[in-house]
């Protein structure tokens, strides 16, 4: 894996992972909400942690978070640098070999991790942080935001696996859903306790 840009050594600043589309086809409405969690990541003074993207959902909160002053680390697998435009204006890309070290590192460098509208891969990205937090492997805020119900359809789902015992009502209530970006980033911020439930 090859860092592309210097790391800031101090890295003391509170930062957010967040996890969006990447796809061109994506409605305006959804490159504007991605844009304004990147200006209000910046408004209170954090960082972001992203895909490593430029282009649609990841590449307009990068760009408006960095507009607004904040840090952005993207954190991109080779394979995908060209295929995803990857964000050279980015404070520090790192490039990674596989997309398991890309969610390590997106993991490892968030102090909370927030989930916009997206496909497959926000989906899985969304899981495996949401797991392990019910698995007490991390005790940082999981959050998703669905102005619009998007991801209505899964919480659905979700609600479901607890009803036939796939799952437990701890596990779902690890997870915050949010309907604003004000509510969402506040469900992000440090040493919340993290008690709403997708009900």
């Amino acid at each position: 894996m090859a860092a592309l840009h210097p790391v800031d050594p101090s890295g003391a600043r509170f930062s957010v992972a967040v996890y969006c589309a990447s796809s061109l086809t994506v409605p305006d409405r959804y490159i504007d909400l991605a844009t304004d969690i990147g200006e209000a990541l910046a408004a209170r003074g954090w960082d972001l942690v992203s895909g490593g993207g430029r282009v649609s959902m990841m590449g307009a909160v990068a760009a408006a978070a960095r507009a607004g002053g904040s840090r952005t680390l993207g954190v991109i697998p080779r394979s995908l640098v060209d295929r995803e435009v990857a964000d050279t204006a980015a404070d520090e890309l790192v490039v990674t070999d596989t997309m398991r070290e890309r969610k390590a590192l997106m993991e490892a460098h968030a102090g909370a991790f927030l989930a916009l509208p997206g496909g497959l891969g926000t989906c899985e990205e969304l899981f495996e942080v949401w797991t392990a937090a019910t698995l007490g492997m991390h005790d940082k805020p999981v959050v998703l935001l669905d102005p619009d119900d998007h991801w209505s359809g899964l919480l659905d789902w979700v609600r479901e696996l607890v009803a036939r015992g796939f799952a437990g009502g701890a596990a779902i209530e690890r997870l915050v859903v949010a309907t604003d970006v004000t509510e969402a980033l506040d469900a992000c911020a440090p040493r919340r306790d993290v008690t709403a439930s997708v009900s």
